[in-house]
């Protein structure tokens, strides 16, 4: 699984250098539309965000020992299965440097929810994007700052046209990293929800798809309503921080070819395909004896998929798989599970630091005509531990429905159908003792965006 970064950042390049010599493309990708401001804008400052507030109720039933995992639980925080939040609610800007100079554009995002960004650090505010674009050089657009990396559809689009209310399983588990504690933390057992109990292990907030670094990225028009689009990013590899907690950098590559049917912005009509990879080391201790031991693990990721919207008829579908910094569960800060907890190098394997998982997620959504409701479903697919003796496969069905009262004020239904198990291990036993029981899940969430 293996691969030379030179080659792979040297064949995008040749791709890039290619595609210049094209007009760049007035629509927008993702790429474009979270890293630049429309052709001809002039507006200096304009404020948008948007609040999300969802209530979601769980199913599942605790172990024999009448204990639960956060699998059961209604995150971030883990200590009900039933619960109303205000899960997101982020306020931005983002603008032109007029008068100074219009080719260049900067955004700034901050969130002030409760979730996996703001939860960890008991912070009421964190902020999620500040970065700076510049465009001057044709063909090669300039992004630097903080942003959402380049990768997976479910991560790179912008969360507020989301179709569903949850993540699939490979997302949530191997996409949205959770960073090793600076020194070995020992993994939390299953418990009785109280609120003294607290199953969440990670010191440190979700990376939410983003990183600090430079991109270099472009769209250009091809013939025939075809768009193509690149993006490469050195990054720390460290998230939501600010700064880095080693000397490794983190890169990402991109690459995407749509055939636009009609319209602009988010929503627009048109057929993608799309791959992409990261690559990088994180540095984590997660022997457990008194001395800090910090070591470097590989963390791999790439995927490839595709995507269709049109005339109210939607169908995506993309293939995930990673290779090291497995995690285990947010309730698992040292990324081991049975033998393997402490010790990295026992050869029983089961430990995510050096393991591999993969997944996949079909999709698709229709809006009923002369109406404002529709339909979404969804199947996705997760293998954790990929071939060692403690593999979880996870597979989850959503039923959604979406009704719009206007086009930036929705409110979505999902009721999710979930099972996983541990097939090397009885019912019961092992890692079953818990994945028995993970059963549906009832959320409904109102999202309003304002700008």
């Amino acid at each position: 699984m293996k691969h030379s970064l030179a080659a792979r950042l040297g064949g995008l390049i040749l791709c890039a250098t290619s595609l210049s010599f094209t007009n760049i493309a007035s629509a927008a990708d993702w790429l474009t539309l979270q890293g630049t401001e429309p052709a001809g804008a002039s507006n200096p400052v304009n404020i948008w965000g948007f609040i999300q507030a969802q209530y979601q109720d769980d199913n599942s039933d605790a172990n024999a020992a009448d204990q639960y995992v956060p699998a059961k639980l209604i995150g971030p925080d883990l200590d009900s299965q039933s619960q109303f939040n205000v899960n997101r609610a982020r306020l931005g800007a983002r603008g032109v440097a007029m008068p100074l100079d219009s080719q260049i554009n900067y955004f700034l995002l901050a969130e002030f929810g409760n979730n996996g960004i703001t939860d960890p650090e008991n912070s009421s505010a964190k902020l999620t994007d500040a970065s700076i674009t510049f465009n001057h050089v044709k063909g090669a657009r300039v992004r630097v700052g903080m942003f959402k990396t380049p990768g997976s559809e479910e991560g790179l689009q912008a969360i507020h046209v989301f179709d569903y209310i949850n993540f699939t399983n490979v997302t949530n588990q191997m996409m949205l990293e959770r960073f090793p504690n600076r020194r070995y933390t020992p993994n939390v057992g299953p418990q009785t929800i109280t609120p003294e109990n607290d199953f969440n292990g990670f010191e440190e907030s979700v990376g939410a798809f983003r990183d600090v670094g430079v991109q270099v990225f472009n769209t250009f028009k091809l013939d025939n309503g075809w768009e193509a689009s690149y993006a490469a990013m050195f990054g720390n590899g460290n998230g939501l921080n600010f700064g880095d907690n080693d000397s490794n950098k983190e890169l990402y590559l991109y690459l995407a070819a749509e055939k636009v049917f009609s319209g602009k912005g988010p929503r627009r009509s048109g057929m993608k395909f799309f791959a992409w990879s990261q690559d990088g080391k994180r540095t984590a201790d997660f022997t457990n004896d008194a001395t800090h031991n910090p070591e470097e693990y590989d963390r791999e990721r790439r995927g490839a998929g595709f995507k269709y919207l049109n005339k109210g008829l939607r169908f995506t579908a993309e293939y995930l798989e990673g290779e090291g910094m497995i995690m285990q569960g947010v309730h698992n800060p040292s990324f081991g599970i049975g033998p393997c907890q402490g010790n990295p190098t026992s050869t029983a394997g089961c430990h995510g630091a050096e393991a591999e998982a993969k997944g996949y997620y079909v999709e698709g959504g229709y809006r009923i005509p002369s109406t404002n409701w529709e339909l979404d479903v969804r199947f996705d697919n997760y293998q954790r531990l990929d071939g060692d003796q403690f593999e979880a496969e996870y597979d989850k069905l959503t039923l959604g429905a979406q009704y719009f009262f206007n086009p930036r004020v929705r409110v979505a239904f999902n009721y999710e159908m979930s099972d996983a198990e541990a097939p090397n291990f009885a019912k019961g036993a092992g890692p079953n003792a818990n994945l028995d029981g993970i059963e549906d899940r009832f959320s409904v969430q109102v999202t309003a965006i304002f700008k």
